[in-house]
């Protein structure tokens, strides 16, 4: 994919400097000026360092500068810790200097009120004009460990800034980057990158993020973030992680968001900004973690272990309780706990005639009396078992002093025959015992559902990588949309045009019109009041089902306009809308529909239809476009799936067409971009396989 909103190029004089000035550097170590220079130093940063202070000759044993000006080579990366009064002069300076990128620690910006963030938005003129990348105002700094690079002045990095980790972290807080990274060195995981935006002036998290998609030193990325300012950049930063296979990890700040206002439309009631978020996720196959030790656990997970290659898991206990609870746990995770092949079965009873072999394979505390059982089991069950990952529960085995050195050595044997397969395993351990095993590739958890936690995780990622990715490229609509809310007829015509599947009609005036309407169709009519003050048009007595004869009609067409000009005295009432009584006899009805998102645009919505789409709220959303591949996973994740397949006899619906629909919507939506504030399709009529569907009713509204 061609980069058009990241500029990754301008990112790497910042995230990748060869030289680095320290503008206010301190020749205390301690002070926020003086750790930088202090820990450049003691990382041993390959490139000159370049202390500016006019007050001070010589910091830290370095030659100082009265102004970065004033230093004859070129600078990459300058540091501002400087006070807010100095901070424009900086970086007027570093301007004038041709540096090619800034990490500013000063605060007292946008986040302190309007005079600050006026200031904000000059220094980030100054920058943008320069051709600069800026990293915060009020950030905690960027650390890239293989360039042992430390621009930071947090604590967490005053002992340690080796190179070989996997692990890049993006964080919108500074002190979450360094909690995490004394978590990691306190586990023995190295990081590749940490890099925290404060307040994202100019370099959004978004571009960090797609900065490490293409890192060759990440593997793995952990995602902090608690918004978003540029959600076409951020879905730029996700698809490039995505087709570059790099797992993300997310924590997102603001699951009890109340979500978006009711409007005259179900999908807007339903679309809340953390529900987008959730989507969003799913859509480019991000595992979003709920708490910082769930966030810690996967990400270090996926980097010392592997993927597994299928869902297909053998658990193996020395306690019964416990291997029920991972059962239990792997099964709500996706994993597949299939049964051991009998043969294999009647091997483990020859060892432990007591033992319970289906999966979980129980090996009871006989692993006390026989510590190469565990060894054996693991071996078993990976050479003829049938699986390609394993989940182990050892007990207290990872806590014996007088076999610690046996058992990592049966640990380190496993990964060695069995190379292919992904172990994550759980129990007690000492610290030394499980630095040993994590090192080996083995991800090591205290508590059991925490190692099938994580393995779910990544098969999570294997099935998300080994999925077909395709958003269709969407260029703007020609067509111009009219404004406010369409009438019904206005709504199935435009929606009509873009491909979608809409029941016919006739726009009638009079009752005599509304008849001869009516006879052009075939069986049953149905008649609706055209308005475009009335959304909801059953609730005001503006529907009528069923009318088979001429009377019938007339009736409807009086009835209606009598109802509909008490209801809405004020409302321009266009005329009566005359369509077919559409068959529904084993077809479903759904609700198909988008919502603006303010941050990603156009998002769209399937759920089953009807009355109790707001009650039930069992939707789905995904950010638009998306092709067809996407929409059959999307279909397939609502709770009441089932009824599309077929209940109790009847027959499955025609995903397909219901498939098609919903990619065709979401390169509608898309082409039209801000202009659509909502969509409904409700019911949209799913009938049997190989009947294609239909939109019944439709509800447009546009940017006013």
């Amino acid at each position: 994919m061609t980069a058009e909103l990241i500029d990754l190029p301008s990112l790497s004089r910042l995230f990748a400097p060869r030289s680095v000035a320290v503008i206010g550097a301190s020749s205390d170590p301690m002070r926020i000026g003086g750790r930088p220079v202090s820990f450049l130093k003691s990382a041993a940063f390959d490139g000159p360092i370049y202390p500016v202070n006019p007050k001070a000759p010589e910091i830290q044993g370095l030659h100082a500068f009265a102004n970065v000006r004033d230093i004859a080579d070129p600078v990459d990366l300058a540091i501002l810790a400087v006070p807010g009064p100095a901070v424009r002069g900086a970086v007027e300076d570093c301007a004038a200097k041709g540096v090619g990128g800034i990490v500013m620690f000063s605060a007292g910006f946008a986040e302190v009120g309007e005079e600050g963030r006026a200031e904000q938005e000059y220094l980030k003129g100054i920058v943008q004009d320069a051709g600069i990348r800026m990293m915060g105002p009020n950030c905690m700094g960027v650390i890239n460990f293989p360039a042992r690079m430390a621009a930071t002045f947090h604590p967490a990095f005053d002992v340690d800034v080796r190179p070989g980790g996997k692990i890049g972290l993006v964080s919108q807080s500074g002190a979450f980057g360094g909690l995490c990274t004394w978590m990691a060195r306190k586990r023995g995981i190295l990081m590749s990158h940490v890099m925290t935006t404060g307040n994202e002036a100019d370099v959004e998290v978004a571009d960090c993020l797609g900065f490490l998609a293409n890192d060759p030193d990440t593997e793995v990325i952990l995602l902090y973030i608690e918004g978003c300012r540029d959600g076409p950049k951020m879905l730029e930063a996700l698809e490039m992680a995505r087709r570059n296979e790099k797992p993300i990890v997310a924590i997102k700040l603001g699951r009890t968001d109340a979500g978006a206002e009711a409007a005259a439309s179900h999908t807007s009631a339903l679309a809340g900004a953390d529900t987008v978020y959730d989507a969003l996720f799913k859509q480019f196959g991000v595992y979003r973690a709920s708490s910082i030790e769930e966030f810690f656990d996967i990400g270090c997970a996926v980097a010392i272990g592997k993927l597994p290659k299928s869902d297909r898991v053998g658990l193996i206990t020395v306690s019964g309780g416990v291997g029920v609870l991972m059962a239990d746990d792997a099964t709500m995770r996706g994993l597949d706990v299939a049964e051991m092949p009998k043969a294999v079965q009647a091997k483990v009873k020859e060892w432990v005639p007591f033992a319970g072999v289906r999966n979980p394979l129980d090996i009871t505390g006989q692993v006390l009396n026989d510590p190469t059982l565990l060894q054996r089991a693991i071996g078993l069950m990976l050479d003829e078992g049938g699986y390609d990952s394993i989940v182990a529960f050892q007990g207290s085995v990872g806590a014996n002093p007088e076999r610690e050195a046996v058992n990592m050595k049966f640990w380190q044997d496993i990964v060695k025959d069995a190379q292919d397969a992904a172990i994550t395993i759980s129990g007690m351990s000492s610290p030394e015992y499980k630095q040993v095993i994590e090192g080996a590739g083995i991800p090591v958890f205290e508590e059991p559902t925490h190692a099938t936690r994580a393995l779910g995780a990544m098969a999570g990622f294997r099935r998300a990588f080994a999925q077909d990715f395709n958003r269709p490229k969407v260029g703007a609509s020609a067509t111009a949309l009219t404004k406010g809310t369409l009438t019904e007829v206005e709504a199935l015509d435009v929606l009509s045009q873009a491909d979608l599947p809409t029941v016919p009609y006739r726009l009638t005036k009079s009752a005599d019109a509304a008849v001869a309407a009516a006879a052009e169709f075939d069986g049953p009519v149905v008649a609706k009041v055209v308005s475009r003050a009335i959304t909801h048009k059953t609730d005001i007595g503006g529907v009528r089902l069923g009318l088979s004869d001429d009377d019938a009609v007339r009736d409807a067409y009086d009835g209606i306009m009598a109802a509909a000009t008490k209801a809405a005295p004020d409302a321009d009432i266009e005329g009566i809308m005359i369509a077919p009584m559409i068959d529904n006899d084993g077809a479903v009805e759904t609700i198909l529909g988008v919502h603006r998102d303010p941050i990603f645009g156009p998002v769209v919505m399937f759920g089953l239809g009807g009355i109790f789409v707001e009650a039930l709220k069992d939707v789905v959303f995904r950010v638009a476009p998306f092709d067809r591949d996407e929409a059959n996973r999307m279909i397939r994740e609502i709770r009441a799936f089932p009824v599309l397949e077929g209940l109790r006899g009847a027959p499955p619906a025609d995903l397909e067409a219901l498939a098609t629909a919903l990619a065709a919507l979401s390169s509608f939506a898309a082409a039209h971009g801000d202009a659509i504030e909502t969509i409904d399709m409700n019911p949209f009529l799913v009938r049997p396989a190989g009947q294609g569907a239909i939109a019944l009713d439709a509800v447009l509204v546009t940017k006013s």
